[in-house]
């Protein structure tokens, strides 16, 4: 054991704890001539994280100083919070005020001392990592030097750019710079590494939040070539040799009109009263090895990312696009689940099998409706599927009621379907959503379930989907909304279970705030999150959930299929030994990238509905109330897009209801899920919001009533 072990074992028992430097001497016997190499073994220590020096000069571990370990989400105004890393032993966060930072900035990874009289306010100790290294936002220069002023409003200070290396650059440019320097008292220095465009450019306002959550664009040379070497070995006899042959079946994909990379199958047959039904997954793994380049890169990202005019795929497009895909007419490797399913949507038996399928169509969901809607011209182009169509749609049906029983939460919240038109206009239109859309997500859930509870049976390491039951505050205040629209809401929120939030929703059938009764359900939800740990799926009321059916655009997909393999392979030991680590670290990535890519894909949506708003000042339109705080109200147009109605600009004065969601005036008041009529009057580009004025209420809201909660 060397010396930083030996003082650092000497800290965990507790000889050491909240010690000086002189004190740990007089009790280690050192003479005042080893005084230096003890302080540089203290500080090895504190650099490795072990222990820590707290403002008093004081060492030990976060514990033994009473320190919080957490990120920093700052505010404009120059103060922040502490979010604690331990959500266990910290329920809220902490204020730390902008004199107590010490150079901290917003996402920096910190270390507080807790402010002796108060509960939950703090001081930064110590800046263990920063949150950014390069940064996204506007140039500005004057005489003396340049700027770069962050989009991201929580970090409050602007980069200094030295006026030697910017004189170049135009003035109001989109720019990231990389910071370089960290001057305590002083903004950060940093230089300008990439410049998107115009400042009034609206493609460069979208690549300013591709480059701010950092997400790759371009794949490393050597990945581009390991995809098409992989691309181009192409299907052999040997990789067949020992595979399930599925090529003389009928198996179509159903997928939307511009989908490129296509990696589920379905098959079906009845025979007496029970359903053969196959859902083909095509086999990535097959091209990516585990731990190759192609395999870091896709660790890395996660998860393809998808926005209105571009796709960042996780996989490079020689695979995603090309031999991984699906394709009609082609040859391609699977891992297919068999599922042998009753007339109750019961999987009495079931069999995961690495197969080889021939697409027999390539259907979309657009079309699949025109089918089930009797079009006989689309029978006669997919004939040979057109029945086993009509029995999916039976079968659809089934499981939804068996799921239902079960008490699945059946949310149905409107989000704005965005398209660029052939002339790069942007449509965002009205839409229901189609049954056939339906058909894939009910045979996608139920193979995800089937292949969860068999690696569960068998104890394997696993990445499981989890979506854990909502807090007893949010679901108390979810209870509380509930009833202010009528509704019969009596379930204990301290152990809400999924029938609780489903015999909301049916109770509200039929009602003007059934949309936004979803909406406020969903906000009361947890998110759901991918870990190595079996926690159940409240949404989908299953014990037992995964991700198994989208390994070209999900790691976590991809990483199980591999574990899969290896145990159909009689590799059930290696699989344990090899996975058991990195399921875990697989889980928190997966989990991450989801959560990163989800915020980006929103904030370019907002970017995108904003532009369509602007070219719509001054027109009216009907909406719902959908949100009601303190300083205004939300409304939310038939197509999704929401705009904020500020509180200044209604007439009168108004008191906030929190309890019941409502604005409360002299004479009039309002509340989420009232039908209003409103006019677009300004978009905040800076805040990507669109501003509505209040021109009236359409009709009084229409609550439940006894007689139509007990239907």
């Amino acid at each position: 054991m060397n010396a930083q072990d030996r003082i650092y074992a000497l800290f965990q028992d507790g000889t050491l704890a909240r010690k000086t430097e002189t004190e740990i001497c007089k009790i280690l016997q050192l003479p005042y001539r080893e005084k230096g190499r003890l302080v540089s073994v203290l500080e090895k220590l504190c650099d490795e994280g072990r222990i820590y020096q707290n403002r008093g000069g004081r060492y030990g571990t976060i514990e033994q100083l009473g320190l919080v370990k957490g990120v920093l989400s700052g505010n404009e105004r120059g103060f922040a919070f502490l979010v604690p890393d331990d959500k266990e032993l910290y329920t809220g966060d902490f204020f730390i005020p902008h004199k107590s930072l010490h150079g901290a900035l917003h996402g920096d990874t910190v270390l507080i001392e807790r402010v002796f009289s108060s509960d939950d306010e703090g001081n930064v100790v110590k800046i263990i990592a920063r949150g950014y290294d390069k940064i996204v936002g506007t140039f500005r220069r004057d005489r003396r030097a340049g700027y770069l002023l962050p989009d991201e409003k929580k970090f409050s200070t602007e980069i200094y750019i030295p006026l030697s290396d910017c004189f170049q650059i135009k003035n109001g440019v989109k720019a990231v710079a990389k910071i370089t320097s960290y001057p305590y008292g002083k903004a950060p220095g940093g230089e300008i590494v990439e410049i998107l465009g115009d400042e009034d450019d609206f493609f460069a306002e979208e690549l300013s939040i591709i480059r701010s959550y950092d997400l790759r664009e371009e794949f490393p040379p050597r990945v581009e070539k390991d995809a098409k070497r992989q691309s181009d070995r192409g299907i052999t006899a040997e990789d067949i040799q020992n595979r399930r042959d599925f090529r003389d079946k009928i198996i179509v994909t159903i997928d939307g009109e511009d989908t490129r990379d296509i990696d589920d199958a379905i098959s079906l047959e009845k025979i007496g009263d029970e359903y053969l039904l196959g859902v083909h997954i095509a086999d990535v793994t097959h091209y990516v090895p585990y731990r190759s380049p192609l395999d870091d890169e896709a660790f890395e990202r996660g998860t393809s990312v998808y926005f209105p005019d571009r796709v960042l795929p996780m996989l490079p497009r020689a695979l995603s696009n090309g031999i991984c895909s699906l394709n009609e007419g082609e040859d391609r490797l699977t891992l297919s689940c068999l599922m042998q399913i009753d007339k109750k949507g019961v999987v009495k038996s079931s069999e995961i099998v690495e197969g080889v399928i021939r697409s027999t169509y390539r259907m979309t969901y657009t079309d699949v409706t025109k089918l089930l809607d009797g079009d006989e011209k689309t029978r006669q182009k997919y004939m040979l599927a057109a029945d086993m169509v009509y029995l999916c749609k039976e079968l659809t049906e089934i499981l939804q009621a068996m799921r239902d029983k079960k008490g699945n939460v059946s949310l149905d919240v409107k989000e704005a379907k965005i398209i660029l038109d052939e002339h790069n206009e942007i449509v965002i239109p009205e839409y229901e959503r189609a049954f056939s859309y339906q058909i894939i997500e009910a045979f996608m859930v139920i193979a995800n379930e089937t292949v969860a509870e068999y690696m569960r049976s068998i104890e394997a390491p696993f990445v499981y989907r989890v979506h854990e039951k909502p807090s007893e505050e949010k679901a108390a205040a979810f209870r509380t909304f509930a009833q202010t629209l009528g509704l019969t809401a009596r379930f204990s929120a301290d152990d809400v279970k999924p029938y609780d939030y489903q015999n909301v929703l049916k109770a509200a059938e039929g009602l003007p705030a059934y949309s936004v009764l979803n909406r406020v359900m969903l906000r009361s939800m947890q998110k759901a999150r991918y870990d190595a740990e079996n926690l159940g799926h409240f949404g989908l009321a299953s014990d037992c959930y995964c991700h198994f059916t989208s390994p070209i655009r999900r790691y976590p997909d991809l990483c199980i299929h591999r574990i899969i393999k290896q145990v159909l392979n009689g590799g059930y030991g290696e699989a344990c030994e090899t996975y058991a680590d990195f399921v875990v670290r697989a889980a928190k990535q997966s989990s991450e990238r989801e959560r990163r890519a989800t915020d980006a894909e929103r904030d370019v949506d907002d970017l995108y509905m904003a532009m369509y708003m602007s070219e719509r000042l001054g027109e009216e339109f009907d909406a719902v109330i959908s949100g009601v705080t303190s300083f205004g109200l939300f409304a939310e147009l038939a197509n999704g897009i929401e705009g904020i109605i500020p509180i200044e600009s209604l007439f009168g004065e108004y008191k906030f209801d929190a309890e019941r969601f409502c604005l409360v005036g002299r004479t009039e008041s309002y509340t989420i899920g009232e039908s209003v009529h409103v006019k677009a009057i300004d978009v905040d580009f800076a805040r990507r919001r669109t501003e509505f004025r209040l021109l009236g209420k359409n009709t009084p809201p229409v609550y439940a009533t006894n007689e139509n909660t007990e239907k």
